[in-house]
């Protein structure tokens, strides 16, 4: 018979690794997978019960909610609230950080999400997708988690995943020990390794870029785009253009076959668009522990301190010989 290897056996495996590992990270995962699979079904079955569409309301990002960002929303802090393993959390459909409620212990971790990226897709029926960011407390134990334990830099996670609400579920995390793939069986409701040890190809052939905006990036951008579509076999020119719009759905595909996403800071979004804490750090461990790079166009995104929750940076992510080659451009090393 073959060999099922759960998310839960996964976690514990990975737990025996650490001689003196509690178990209460397991138990926290598990409490997460536990809210994804909830999201899972109501994503999945939104046009039928009633969740598309907009909520009536603005996020701290100035973005129209959808009635999925706030069940998403809700799910994930109701889940994580009450386990005892968490201190704070961070999301980024709340201005500010979240306290564990005061009858509920507190714990030693800190988790950072974005509950449902992509939402502006969800009512096309294009896939969308969940990202979260774990780390370890940095304020002493026992005492309700501050903004401190949210603004710790990347390289300081000790976990990070995503999911794509897709054709399947797929929820995909680095634990700094290789990243894994697991599908969700929707027969008996478990998440089940489907991808081990993903590793992104060196250089690929696809980039994704929102081009709409290809007027108000710097020239080094707009030289690097022009050049990634030139014919030249030598250098496997043209890339092919790949852009859906929903940053994990974009990232997961290139993740697989090989290529780079970029979402450049422009004269509309001077700082960037996407959010360090919980859209390019995780993505960020992901990808450096698959043997891609992540960069803000001059520095390792992993590197970087965090001053604000919501800060916004660029990002220039996947194989690692596409992301050097546009830090080129960047650095005016390309002619």
């Amino acid at each position: 018979m073959q060999k099922i290897v759960t998310l839960t056996r996964h976690i514990i495996e990975e737990q025996r690794r650490h001689p003196g590992a509690t178990g209460e990270f397991t138990n926290l995962i598990n409490d997460l997978a536990f809210a994804i699979k909830l999201i899972s079904y109501n994503t999945n079955k939104a046009g039928l019960l009633g969740v598309l569409g907009e909520a009536g309301k603005t996020n701290v990002q100035g973005e129209n909610v959808k009635k999925l960002d706030v069940f998403a929303h809700e799910t994930m802090f109701r889940a994580l609230d009450h386990g005892g393993h968490l201190c704070v959390m961070g999301s980024e459909e709340e201005e500010h950080p979240i306290a564990i409620p005061k009858q509920f212990p507190i714990g030693k971790y800190v988790i950072l999400f974005d509950p449902l990226d992509g939402s502006s897709n969800i009512d096309a029926n294009v896939s969308v997708g969940t990202i979260f960011s774990i780390y370890r407390r940095v304020t002493p134990d026992g005492t309700p988690g501050t903004l401190e334990d949210l603004l710790q830099p990347g390289s300081s996670q000790i976990c990070a995943g995503y999911v794509v609400y897709g054709s399947s579920t797929m929820l995909v995390y680095t634990t700094g020990n290789g990243v894994h793939g697991f599908t969700l069986d929707p027969s008996y409701g478990e998440f089940v390794l489907s991808h081990p040890d993903i590793k992104i190809p060196s250089k690929g052939k696809i980039y994704s870029v929102n081009e709409s905006n290809f007027d108000y990036w710097d020239n080094s951008i707009k030289q690097y785009v022009h050049y990634v579509k030139q014919i030249d076999e030598a250098t496997g020119r043209p890339m092919n253009s790949r852009y859906i719009g929903s940053m994990v759905s974009d990232f997961h595909r290139n993740l697989l076959y090989g290529g780079i996403f970029l979402y450049p800071a422009s004269r509309r979004a001077p700082q960037g668009k996407l959010r360090l804490a919980y859209e390019a750090n995780p993505m960020a461990f992901i990808i450096e522990q698959a043997g891609g790079k992540a960069s803000d166009g001059a520095q390792r995104i992993l590197d970087i301190v965090p001053e604000k929750l919501h800060q916004r940076t660029p990002l220039f992510i996947g194989s690692r010989e596409d992301v050097d080659l546009v830090e080129k451009f960047i650095r005016g090393e390309m002619p």
